[in-house]
């Protein structure tokens, strides 16, 4: 059963593939930027069009689709996180195989989005933007 929902404005993140997939299903619960945000609060998951191919191999396992261009998901943003030697090594123990990507480049300094409370959603393609956007529209939550 769908929920569906007319909203004003949403704040939009837009991700790879795979990444995004693995946020929507719930394995990924840190998104890494270089920058930081205040922004706290609810936020869409956008898969953009770039695909980043030696993750996907990576991943490939999972046997999951991997929409692109679209809005695949609704999660809270509770929290923005040094990416430090003591965060990673939390990362380690989490899940070393989502977090590959940020544990295994020593030199890469930035900062996790916590995400918590996923919802899937039915894709809604538009075209992603750098940083965080606005969103404005209808959008519709898997039950």
């Amino acid at each position: 059963m769908l929920k569906y929902e007319w909203v004003r404005s949403l704040k939009v993140i837009t991700i790879k593939q795979p990444f995004a997939t693995l946020i929507a299903k719930g394995l990924k619960q840190y998104e890494f930027r270089t920058w930081k945000t205040k922004y706290r609060g609810e936020l869409l998951i956008h898969a953009g069009k770039t695909i980043d191919k030696k993750a996907m191999e990576r991943y490939k396992n999972f046997s999951f689709e991997y929409p692109t261009s679209c809005i695949i998901a609704k999660v809270d943003l509770t929290n923005c996180v040094l990416i430090d030697e003591t965060m990673k090594n939390k990362l380690r123990k989490e899940n070393e195989t989502i977090y590959y990507g940020v544990l295994q480049d020593e030199n890469w300094h930035g900062y996790g989005f916590q995400l918590e409370n996923v919802r899937e959603m039915d894709p809604i393609y538009i075209k992603g933007k750098l940083g965080l956007w606005n969103y404005e529209g209808e959008i519709n939550e898997k039950s």
